[in-house]
């Protein structure tokens, strides 16, 4: 039997040390989907959390009256359809969406674009309005793309802070983390790669020379663990076989994130999480690196650190593909009616 609460891992305590003093309401956008529940669930589940306010467009009322019977304190609240979204997000302090549709075998994040950047466009249009000094974690794919559309809808209403805009890119430092501890016999908790670029394909770079504890590879199991970072989704994909995309390990990687940006806002001094945010380190626009997160959002961007030769190659390889992303988004909402 489980003990009667149920004890966080060691990732997610990370996110749990400063509760008492928080009064956050987070609001889920996509709450019924497949990433969406199992987040709210760990959401539900933190004491850094007073209000967790649920948005679909289908099932929400029941997701939400479902959770709202766990015995911690995050009040919960449904809301359903385009004339319940303001109300969802009204008072936010951190906003969280994964609402669009997942990949299936043979697609990638890109092919996702079309529908998921009209959701994204039109949840951060309702954002900018209702909740303009909000936290805007952004977890929809193509990160690469979808950031820019809401860094650009954010323009569009004058409330644009770019320390408060989020691309969740987590769940490659969860994996990267992951793989490096099986290859070396780590516990996979006290692994920290760094991983820089975007959140998509070859854009996707593991510092493994930047790795917390230090490891060393043999060049080609460099670049066969690299290659398997960068095509981890793909093969969830493939696994569930037309059943969906990543979404447990989303999910956490999701919260973790979350309980950083609310540990941080808590007043905890050196919060540190890779995102894929506006960016000066390199010629792309946006670019994820480890962030420093504060009160406010992002505190300090602490850029890219020394890179091998190998990783540098990785980073000018992905520079290409990561503008031609980050123009779409921005070409996207330029062409809004």
């Amino acid at each position: 039997m489980f003990s009667r609460a149920v004890r966080p891992t060691v990732s997610l305590v990370r996110g749990l040390a400063t509760s008492s003093q928080n009064k956050a309401k987070v609001a889920v956008l996509g709450a019924s989907g497949g990433i969406g529940q199992p987040l709210s669930l760990l959401l539900k589940n933190s004491p850094l959390v007073s209000h967790l306010s649920l948005y679909d467009i289908a099932h929400t009322p029941g997701v939400a009256a479902d959770l709202s019977h766990i015995e911690t304190r995050a009040k919960v609240t449904g809301h359903i359809g385009p004339d319940q979204l303001d109300a969802a997000l009204q008072g936010c302090d951190v906003v969280v969406i994964p609402a669009g549709v997942p990949r299936k075998p043979g697609m990638t994040r890109d092919d996702l674009f079309n529908t998921n950047a009209s959701i994204v466009a039109t949840l951060t249009d309702a954002c900018a309005r209702t909740c303009p000094e909000a936290l805007i974690c952004i977890i929809s794919n193509p990160v690469n793309s979808t950031i820019p559309i809401t860094s650009e809808i954010m323009k569009k209403h004058g409330v644009y802070n770019p320390n408060k805009v989020f691309g969740v890119t987590t769940l490659d430092i969860v994996r990267a983390n992951t793989f490096v501890a099986e290859l070396k016999g780590l516990d996979p908790a006290r692994v920290n790669v760094p991983v820089i670029g975007g959140h998509a394909g070859k854009t996707i770079i593991p510092l493994i020379s930047q790795c917390t504890p230090k490891v060393e590879f043999p060049a080609d199991q460099l670049s066969a663990l690299t290659e398997r970072i960068q095509e981890a989704g793909t093969e969830v994909v493939k696994a569930k076989a037309g059943a969906g995309s990543a979404t447990l390990s989303m999910a956490y990687a999701g919260a973790r994130f979350t309980f950083s940006v609310l540990d941080a806002m808590n007043g905890k001094e050196g919060v540190v999480e890779c995102s894929f945010v506006r960016s000066e380190e390199t010629e792309c626009k946006y670019f994820s690196t480890p962030i420093l997160l504060g009160k406010n959002g992002i505190e300090k961007n602490l850029g890219l650190g020394k890179l091998s030769a190998f990783e540098e190659k990785l980073v000018a390889d992905a520079i290409g593909e990561l503008k031609a992303s980050i123009k779409k988004g921005e070409d996207f909402v330029a062409n809004l009616k």
